[in-house]
């Protein structure tokens, strides 16, 4: 990619969009555009084609237009597979139609099945049934993927294929109706100390085990991939570890200065017990996650005072 390339990057104004879209316009290219910010609607074919004829994209980074935890999952499985479906059918095709160069596609590790060996590798893809917390929006992402194979096996199409770990930073959702778990925490613990409370409940048991990759890192594994990958297999991009939401829920408490107690409520779904992927072809490739999860909850707060509170 060069300074004047034109670079699409299609989300839903989310952390992942939000990123990468810092990170262009921070290191100076010319033509980046946001979907979000053009208010673009990916699910239309006729707007995606009109932006597509007039710009002609020669790079785009496609990722969710709808997403998020558990919660939002099972209120909006309908729109959740919808819209995804219908953006990345409409965008996929509208690279291969006008030519660009290359197409990054985001997937997520709920499309690995629920009961998959650890760490998650690209070969466990459809050996075994689905989240059922996830499934509607799995499934579109699964299909994202075997539409960039397709596109690429009988039209040339340069696309690639990436599933991060949950990604979190600043810009992330923090509503506890829609976000992931790190977004939808920080919000909790923080508005526990303003309105005084001496506790806090967690959605689940805090035993399941989740893997996050801050955003910085996630931003720099697109850019290796974009630079330095050009296979048809699956990239998984992981920090290579994970902790329990119990521990997890600890370590934002102790960053927010919550001196409460955490109580976790069992009635609700754990969804996934274990999701780690398994990213050794991804540092081989030279990347490798820099950002430690305190440090990236830090970070993560720092922004969430500034901007939200």
């Amino acid at each position: 990619m060069k300074k004047d390339s034109n670079i699409l990057i299609v989300g839903h104004d989310d952390v992942v969009e939000r990123s990468l879209v810092q990170y262009f316009t921070a290191h100076g290219f010319e033509h980046v555009f946001s979907s979000s910010a053009m208010a673009m609607n990916t699910t239309i074919q006729a707007s995606v084609y009109d932006f597509f004829a007039q710009y002609r994209p020669e790079y785009i980074f496609l990722s969710s237009t709808r997403s998020g935890g558990i919660a939002a999952n099972q209120r909006q499985p309908a729109e959740f597979i919808y819209h995804n479906l219908e953006s990345q059918n409409n965008i996929v095709y509208a690279a291969w139609k006008f030519g660009a160069k290359k197409l990054l596609y985001c997937a997520s590790s709920c499309v690995y099945p629920r009961e998959c060996p650890q760490p998650m590798r690209p070969e466990h893809l459809l050996t075994g049934p689905l989240e059922k917390t996830s499934e509607a929006y799995a499934v579109a992402k699964i299909a994202g993927i075997k539409l960039c194979q397709a596109y690429r096996w009988q039209y040339g199409l340069k696309a690639i294929v990436a599933i991060p770990a949950t990604i979190y930073g600043p810009g992330s959702d923090t509503d506890p109706a829609t976000a992931h778990v790190i977004g939808a925490l920080i919000h909790k613990f923080v508005e526990a100390i303003q309105d005084g409370a001496d506790s806090v409940t967690v959605w689940g048991s805090g035993r399941p085990r989740r893997e996050f990759l801050y955003a910085d890192d996630f931003v720099q594994a697109c850019l290796c991939l974009m630079e330095r990958y050009d296979d048809e297999e699956i990239v998984n991009i992981s920090a290579g570890f994970d902790v329990p939401i119990e521990e997890l829920a600890q370590i934002i408490c102790e960053v927010v200065g919550f001196h409460g107690k955490i109580y976790f409520d069992e009635s609700k779904p754990d969804g996934t017990m274990r999701k780690l992927l398994d990213s050794t072809y991804l540092t081989k490739l030279g990347w490798n996650a820099k950002v430690s999860l305190r440090e990236g909850i830090e970070r993560t707060y720092a922004w969430y005072n500034n901007n939200k509170i």
